[in-house]
């Protein structure tokens, strides 16, 4: 399986997933957690609890994808660790990484916020195993399984405590879900995450999100790997004791015809000291010897 049949079928994976995770209604069909007393306790409206149940109760569906795919299904060994699902393909040995990123509606047509993961560390050091199942650099592609919904207009009350038989009386906390699988940089925007996180943000459209219309889509991957693998937050210039280079699409521009003009204007002196230095070490080798 290449790394486009792979986004195909899980595109088409992903339409069924409604049927799993909903009522009727649409419903979320998780009302909480049981203690071993059969209490129920209402689950939270936190984005990172609603994140790791979402990815639990699809686990089985994952796995039921892998077979069907002829492909192995691996999870991180720890909380944090990239991807949340690793395929490989049981034939060519391909790798694809897959990350869950779920966030809820602010409008119509806009999400609240979504990040796609770190700019820094093992994005930036593509051999590095740190943090990460696989290097990053291992992987064919880099998908994102968005999950998209609405909260209920008013949190729960989670000193309230049902028993089983309460559970029709349980609201859901989320509900009219929305999936989508695209590759990451299609989604990704030209902006890290809220504030000085050194996380890649991602488009706030729904409609560019589930088609993968962001910012990259047009640009290519190349170019969104180059832009995050450079990008330096105000935090991380000071630190450095440098000015940013860059802090959008338009001052990377820029940034990069500069270099490129100054190179340009010393293109011959380059390529004679270029090949200078290439005799030098050379001879340097066989006196080595």
């Amino acid at each position: 399986m290449t790394k486009d049949e792979l986004l195909v079928a899980l595109q088409k994976e992903v339409e069924g997933y409604n049927k799993i995770i909903t009522t009727e209604k649409g419903d979320w069909i998780v009302k909480g957690f049981i203690d071993i007393y059969k209490n129920v306790y209402t689950i939270s409206i936190d984005t990172k609890v609603v994140s790791k149940v979402m990815e639990l109760l699809l686990i089985p569906a994952f796995e039921r994808f892998a077979l069907n795919n002829d492909l192995k299904l691996e999870l991180p060994p720890q909380q944090n660790f990239y991807p949340d699902l690793t395929f490989t393909c049981n034939k060519s040995g391909e790798r694809f990484a897959v990350d869950i990123k779920s966030t809820f509606k602010d409008t119509a047509n806009k999400i609240k916020s979504m990040t796609l993961g770190a700019f820094t560390g093992y994005f930036r050091n593509r051999e590095s195993s740190k943090n990460t199942l696989y290097p990053y650099g291992s992987y064919s592609s880099h998908l994102v399984l968005g999950v998209i919904y609405s909260q209920i207009d008013e949190n729960p009350n989670e000193k309230t405590i049902y028993t089983i038989d309460e559970l029709d009386k349980i609201e859901s906390v989320i509900k009219d879900f929305q999936f989508s699988v695209q590759p990451k940089y299609k989604i990704a925007s030209a902006s890290p995450g809220s504030g000085n996180t050194k996380n890649i943000g991602s488009t706030n459209s729904i409609d560019q999100l589930t088609k993968g219309n962001g910012v990259f889509s047009t640009l290519g991957e190349e170019v969104y790997d180059d832009y995050w693998m450079y990008y330096l937050t105000n935090d991380m210039a000071k630190a450095l004791e440098i000015p940013r280079p860059y802090t959008n699409l338009k001052s990377y521009l820029d940034y990069k015809q500069k270099g490129i003009a100054v190179l340009e204007q010393h293109k011959e002196e380059i390529e004679k000291l270029s090949a200078e230095d290439d005799l030098q070490a050379h001879n340097g080798e066989e006196n080595d010897e």
